[in-house]
């Protein structure tokens, strides 16, 4: 994995120096949302879209509203379309291959864009989630070196929500098998969403007579619902979660989440424009600038693939996001905590 690390940090800056001028513009960039309800998707979206049309290439889309089987039928009407390549961020990983093989059948490369498609027909481009889970579970060891932990997992359908795990435990777990640190409850999120992340929280803690110390919450979206269940309980405590989402870094501010691991959105969105626009130009997928061979899905595949490095947000280190401009100093400010690095 060090290598892959190592390629990854210059991969994320090859991408971005991607030379336009080598593609053929006027291409058709196809472009297959699972959903729009995460906040950060918007912020991809701006992005690959600057990206795509500054190559000269058009931008078409579609939302499946967290639906797979409208995800096949977008994918299809992209192709019919006259997509020259597309961009899938899948809504279930078991259910995607059929998306594949329509876009394999027509000669359309397909980019797998921030969750797995295990497929070797398809490019992976993403942050190293494993990684991310690893700065969630630090951040929380860091504020609560032993205790009950909860966990917040992702949809169980996208194997994001188990390379996060992954990462928790490759940090945690030999305290948890010591009995430092005792998970007192874990539950996949349907569809990542706030309200049932709420619901799982809320289950957690009556069953623990709201005896739980910290929560790794795969996402903020998710954190976010779980404080909503921690405050009806009049508690406060530590709870991470990544994706950078304004709410949350304004809760980091306030000192109601602990850290929310920042995946710069437009990186990850300008990157998948940049390859896109390589792959339906022709050049080969072996063949991207950055571009590593991986085989750490649950099938072992190999696949080639980018991964960008993440960062970890946190009261000492606020000033990071708005000196990148992801957010404004009246935002993340309000309301802050005295101490905040940045406000």
């Amino acid at each position: 994995m060090n290598k892959v690390l190592t390629a990854a940090l210059a991969a994320s800056v090859a991408v971005s120096a991607l030379s336009t001028a080598a593609f053929a513009e006027g291409k058709k960039i196809g472009v297959s949302w699972s959903n729009f309800q995460e906040e950060r998707w918007k912020t991809d979206e701006a992005a690959m879209k600057s990206a795509i049309e500054a190559n000269g290439d058009s931008y078409i889309s579609a939302d499946a509203q967290s639906s797979a089987a409208k995800q096949l039928t977008d994918v299809e009407s992209l192709i019919a379309q006259g997509a020259d390549a597309l961009v899938i961020l899948s809504v279930d990983s078991g259910s995607v291959g059929a998306a594949v093989d329509a876009a394999s059948a027509e000669g359309i490369p397909v980019l797998g864009y921030d969750r797995l498609i295990e497929d070797n027909r398809a490019f992976y481009l993403t942050f190293d989630n494993k990684e991310v889970g690893r700065v969630i579970a630090r951040s929380i060891q860091a504020a609560v070196p032993s205790g009950n932990y909860a966990i917040i997992k992702g949809d169980k359908g996208d194997p994001n929500a188990l390379f996060l795990l992954e990462g928790m435990m490759d940090v945690i777990g030999a305290d948890v098998d010591s009995g430092k640190i005792k998970i007192v409850g874990e539950a996949f999120t349907d569809g990542w969403k706030p309200d049932n992340a709420q619901k799982n929280m809320e289950q957690i803690l009556t069953a623990n007579n709201n005896n739980v110390d910290a929560v790794m919450s795969e996402n903020d979206g998710m954190a976010g619902g779980a404080i909503a269940a921690l405050q009806a309980q009049g508690m406060n405590i530590p709870v991470s979660g990544q994706d950078g989402d304004h709410a949350a870094l304004n809760r980091v501010a306030r000192g109601t989440q602990n850290t929310s691991v920042w995946k710069d959105a437009r990186q990850l969105g300008a990157a998948a424009g940049n390859i896109a626009a390589a792959l339906a130009d022709g050049v080969d997928m072996s063949a991207i600038e950055g571009a590593v061979k991986w085989s750490g899905g649950a099938k072992g595949v190999e696949m080639d693939a980018i991964f960008l490095a993440p960062t970890p947000i946190d009261k000492t280190n606020i000033n990071v996001v708005i000196e990148a401009g992801h957010i404004a100093k009246a935002k993340v400010c309000e309301g802050a905590m005295a101490g905040v690095n940045g406000c």
